[in-house]
């Protein structure tokens, strides 16, 4: 055993608990728990264990004081529980990362989901950990090499960057994601699978990502049977665990699949707290909740390294003005679109360019590339406006020079955008110049 192992398990020792205050179920019902006697030493955010009369504990987390009684969200159902069942006040909520994690798939709580022990760090991050300060960070980074065309042209994502990829479902968003965490350059990747359907995350992992992406990845997941507390739970863990690796000077990639997700996570835990719903039911404390998580994201300090983040938002029907949509575009370096009529017919990844943007340009290209980029979102433009007069034969040749050029070029840049192979921004650019010559 190398000395760093021994130091992880020597702190994991350590933090064993002996001694626990215990109180008792006072009364229940479906969603949450009131329990007497811990209101003097809990803390709002504590985690307890519930131990029911037949031996087996569930957990739960404190989400109200008051008087002499904590109301208590559990994290799985309450079948077995009855008043006067004993609850275990535990530690607050933590994480400790190790670098052992790197290839592994965990839940929110840090224990392995593959099967195999894994080890805690010596150091106890908290989950809602503050972003650094605004005064100290450093300016976005230089353009990335993501292996996808659009993203190294149209779209860049610089160092530090965060964006969001907005996509109703079986739109091909996972697909995008993979893509990214194989080829975008980074040190480490952090996924968190918030709410994801079980056999979804084992696809995503020996599939979608395969060896090459889980080489340098931690697949942290919350599958959707799981509770609201671990489902929000697992997107705070994930930033944790970027957060461990950025502190080393690292630059980490984080994709987070779905905010959407991590919301109706927090909208359930609100109610069950008494916060009265607002804007199709979400909480007043969504915003800074959203807010504070991508605010965590981005460039460090002078001695840390960076997070560059993609987060991913569901939209139903394309609805890019629902409140968690909305929240989001207005934090974020940038939005990426994902339409579902280009996916029906074929294209892959269906990205909606017109309706997308990054905020890292003009500066991440050169004057000449912004010209070319300039010029091929211009003719994308015209042949959009001009697409129903075209299908249906209306349009003549030589009515406007901007559309016959569109049309000439338009198959081309339609290829161009779904590029999937891995190349250089170099490559994208020679390939796009080609495509806008009608080639």
């Amino acid at each position: 055993m190398s000395s760093t192992e021994l130091q992880a398990l020597t702190a994991s020792v350590a933090r064993i608990e002996t001694v626990f205050s215990v109180g008792r179920v006072a009364r229940l019902n479906e969603a949450t728990i009131s329990v007497s006697g811990l209101s003097v030493r809990a803390a709002l955010g504590d985690m307890v264990d519930i131990r029911r009369r037949s031996g087996h504990a569930i957990g739960g987390e404190i989400i109200q004081l008051g008087g002499d009684l904590v109301d208590i969200l559990p994290t799985t159902p309450l079948f077995g529980v009855s008043v006067g069942d004993r609850v275990l006040l535990r530690q607050p909520a933590w994480l400790a990362p190790h670098d052992s994690w790197i290839g592994r798939v965990i839940d929110p709580f840090g224990a392995a989901l593959d099967g195999r022990p894994i080890l805690s760090g010596v150091k106890v991050r908290p989950l809602q950990a503050t972003a650094p300060p605004a005064t100290e960070r450093r300016r976005l980074g230089p353009r990335l090499e993501t292996g996808l065309a659009a993203f190294n042209t149209f779209l860049p994502i610089v160092r530090g960057q965060r964006i969001g990829l907005f996509s109703g479902s079986g739109v091909g968003k996972s697909t995008l994601l993979a893509g990214l965490a194989r080829g975008l350059d980074a040190d480490v990747v952090v996924v968190g699978l918030v709410g994801e359907r079980g056999r979804e995350v084992r696809h995503f992992v020996d599939t979608v990502l395969g060896p090459r992406g889980m080489a340098r990845a931690v697949v942290v997941a919350a599958t959707s049977d799981q509770g609201a507390l671990a489902r929000r739970r697992c997107a705070w863990s994930a930033m944790a665990v970027a957060e461990y690796f950025r502190d080393q000077g690292l630059h980490v990639l984080v994709l987070m699949d779905s905010i959407t997700r991590f919301a109706e996570a927090h909208r359930e835990i609100a109610a069950a707290s008494g916060e009265p719903g607002a804007q199709h039911g979400m909480p007043p404390s969504l915003s800074h909740q959203i807010m504070a998580l991508a605010e965590r994201a981005g460039p460090g300090t002078q001695d840390a390294g960076d997070i560059t983040a993609v987060f991913s938002v569901l939209v139903a029907g394309s609805d890019m003005d629902g409140p968690v949509a909305d929240i989001l575009r207005g934090v974020l370096d940038g939005h990426v679109v994902l339409d579902r009529s280009i996916a029906e017919r074929g294209r892959f990844p269906a990205i909606d360019l017109l309706r997308s943007v990054s905020r890292s340009l003009p500066d991440a290209a050169s004057d000449e590339e912004n010209r070319v980029l300039a010029l091929g979102r211009s003719l994308l433009g015209a042949y959009d406006r001009a697409e129903l007069m075209i299908q249906s034969g209306l349009y003549q040749n030589g009515s406007d020079p901007l559309v016959d050029q569109a049309i000439a070029c338009w198959q081309g840049l339609d290829r161009f955008l779904a590029a999937t192979s891995s190349e250089t921004v170099a490559d994208s650019f020679a390939r796009l110049n080609l495509a806008l010559s009608g080639a």
